[in-house]
């Protein structure tokens, strides 16, 4: 039993920094994943291609930058980027190939699948993997995944992600999600994890997830990322090591790259599950929420907490930051 793993240190690590990642920082980091033998590195803003503006948060470098200084480095990982539609253009992806990508993940939420068949198409036409995101996975059922799964599928799609955007899933709910998607699909289909560790479960339900039929899971460097961060790419290998699950990756080289170059160099501070992250894994709200949540926090006087909950009771998904600030504004004149 083998597994691919793509680190997205370079592209979900960028919303614990506020999307300030500098090509020098990409190359290095970069570098050092290559070595260590991921599959695929993702690089670019943490809300996707051309996602670089005052709601999600502006960069001071493009993605075609970005993703041009992974190029320069990797030998022999693919290079991926997320886009989500909507925020994402198709002269951006057309972009992002132009400067080295090679796999795409269309990324939408799960109840939204549609979204992302014209994407998902070009990727095709320009010789890239299309493969798709289904955000917030766990606000959809078993028989709501299958069909978004089958969507992407007609369109093109060759890997179906189960993104735990919110960091909210159990294992018995993974488990259900993706045997249901690997019972569903042909073989020549993959079958992804991708975890948010808000409720200190992403490794856990990374390795459910590989027990179910998946092949290729997501996590970061560190458990660098929103929120409570993501599936710790060195703490996964290792459980998989000892499994006997085979990974391709020299740990000790992932470890290095997650002490000396990411926790020194990269993290404003420690990944951990406090009372905000737990909240938003609690609540059900998607870990990219994390800092915009403290800031209306602050601003309006209302605890970050109760800002989540209503989220939470909303249904917020990927793409309605813009709703923090009117729920802030609702519960401080509420008092």
């Amino acid at each position: 039993m083998s597994v691919r793993i793509v680190d997205t240190t370079l592209r979900d690590g960028s919303h614990s920094i506020a999307h300030r990642y500098t090509p020098a920082q990409v190359a290095t980091c970069a570098a050092m994943l290559d070595e260590a033998g991921v599959w695929a590195i993702a690089v670019g803003h943490g809300d996707g291609l051309g996602a670089g503006s005052r709601q999600y948060g502006f960069a001071p470098h493009s993605d075609a930058e970005l993703i041009g200084a992974a190029a320069a480095v990797a030998q022999r990982a693919r290079l991926a980027v997320a886009l989500l539609p909507g925020i994402g253009t198709k002269d951006d992806l057309r972009a992002a190939h132009e400067a080295g990508a090679g796999v795409v993940r269309v990324s939408t939420v799960t109840t939204e699948a549609d979204i992302g068949i014209q994407h998902l198409q070009l990727a095709r036409e320009l010789g890239m993997d299309a493969h798709s995101h289904l955000n917030m996975a766990s606000i959809a059922s078993v028989e709501q995944t299958v069909e978004a799964g089958r969507i992407v599928v007609d369109a093109g799609s060759t890997a179906l992600y189960l993104v735990d955007s919110a960091g909210a899933f159990l294992p018995d709910e993974v488990r259900a999600r993706v045997s249901a998607l690997r019972e569903a699909f042909d073989p020549e289909i993959a079958i992804g994890i991708h975890e948010h560790n808000n409720l200190s479960l992403a490794v856990a339900n990374s390795v459910v997830a590989i027990e179910a039929g998946a092949e290729i899971v997501d996590v970061t460097l560190a458990g660098m990322g929103a929120g409570a961060g993501n599936c710790q790419g060195e703490a996964l290998i290792a459980v998989l090591a000892r499994l006997g699950i085979e990974t391709g990756i020299d740990l000790f080289k992932l470890q290095d790259a997650a002490d000396d170059y990411v926790r020194k160099e990269l993290m404003p501070g420690p990944i951990v599950v406090d009372r905000l992250t737990a909240t938003l894994g609690y609540a059900g709200v998607p870990a990219s929420f994390l800092l915009h949540t403290i800031r209306a926090g602050e601003r309006f006087g209302v605890d970050p907490r109760q800002i989540i909950l209503a989220l939470g009771e909303r249904q917020v998904v990927v793409g309605q930051e813009d709703m923090i600030l009117d729920v802030a504004s609702d519960l401080s004149r509420a008092g």
